[in-house]
């Protein structure tokens, strides 16, 4: 496990991430040039070593509710590589940009069934005429759920 001094040195590698001092002698890391109302890449970077990285939705990594995950155990090049991530997550339009779109799409069947695929706010409905049938997180997974029916798009 990497120690705290380590795990500072590494973060402040990043010239792009400022240091902000908070309680009981923890450490956050701000992205200050983030396109989002969201800054924080390391929240409450600990001296005994816990902290977590700001990872969003990204499917590569168990993050939590709020797109966080630990760090406690991250060696340094995981530890580089959510950096990095997080970074890329806050500069970047487009990561956002797809969740506040309005989608709509027509999925079909073999029987010629019809479910249509809506993004409503974050969330992916799938619906049957007006009656919800399911709802996700991300269009991955409904698409996942879709496909693994027997229902296609036209694209598809």
């Amino acid at each position: 496990m990497l120690t705290f001094e380590q795990k500072q040195e590494i973060i402040e590698s990043y010239p792009e991430l400022t240091k902000k001092e908070v309680s009981l002698k923890r450490l956050n890391y701000h992205f200050e040039d983030s396109l989002y109302d969201k800054k924080t890449v390391v929240y409450h970077l600990h001296p005994n070593g816990n902290g977590f990285v700001f990872v969003g939705d990204l499917k590569k990594y168990q993050s939590d509710s709020k797109g966080m995950i630990n760090i406690r155990e991250a060696t340094e090049a995981e530890l580089r590589e959510m950096i990095t991530d997080s970074i890329g997550i806050l500069s970047e339009e487009e990561h956002y940009e797809e969740e506040v779109l309005n989608v709509e799409q027509v999925w079909k069947n073999r029987e010629g069934q019809e479910l249509k695929l809506i993004q409503e706010d974050t969330l992916w409905n799938i619906y049957h005429t007006h009656n919800l049938e399911e709802s996700y997180g991300s269009f991955e997974e409904a698409e996942e759920y879709l496909l693994s029916e027997g229902f296609r798009t036209s694209n598809k």
